[in-house]
């Protein structure tokens, strides 16, 4: 069983996170007044990240312009598919017309012959 004044865990936690931060602030304050060099490597530390985000957004800018590239690219490709596309549906009704009209000059040749028979048959037999 707890006793009276015994601190609760949550108690504990807030104790811990509060001399957590004043050992941190503690540590700032020292380190803030004791480097003469510190405003140098935080200039050098400004311009490192500074040269870090410039070539972050060049590569950003670089990639951009390869996907706008290859987008372009699909597209001709696309419209270049679709004119083949086009192209090879105009020779197939091309020859599909060809086709028709070869046939209907078949079935006339044959219908031709089949009349020229007839007729040969019919003068024979008078």
């Amino acid at each position: 069983m707890r006793g009276f004044k015994e601190a609760s865990f949550s108690d504990r936690l807030s104790t811990a996170a509060k001399a957590r931060q004043a050992q941190l602030e503690k540590a700032r304050a020292a380190t803030r007044a004791g480097e003469p060099g510190l405003a140098e490597r935080q200039a050098a530390r400004a311009a490192t990240a500074a040269a870090r985000e410039e070539r972050a957004a060049g590569r950003k800018s670089e990639k951009l312009a390869r996907e706008a590239e290859a987008k372009k690219q699909r597209a001709a490709a696309e419209i270049a598919r679709l004119e083949a596309e086009k192209v090879a549906a105009a020779d197939r009704a091309k020859e599909a017309a060809e086709r028709a009209a070869r046939g209907v000059a078949l079935q006339a040749e044959q219908k031709a012959a089949r009349d020229a028979r007839y007729a040969a048959r019919k003068k024979r037999q008078k």
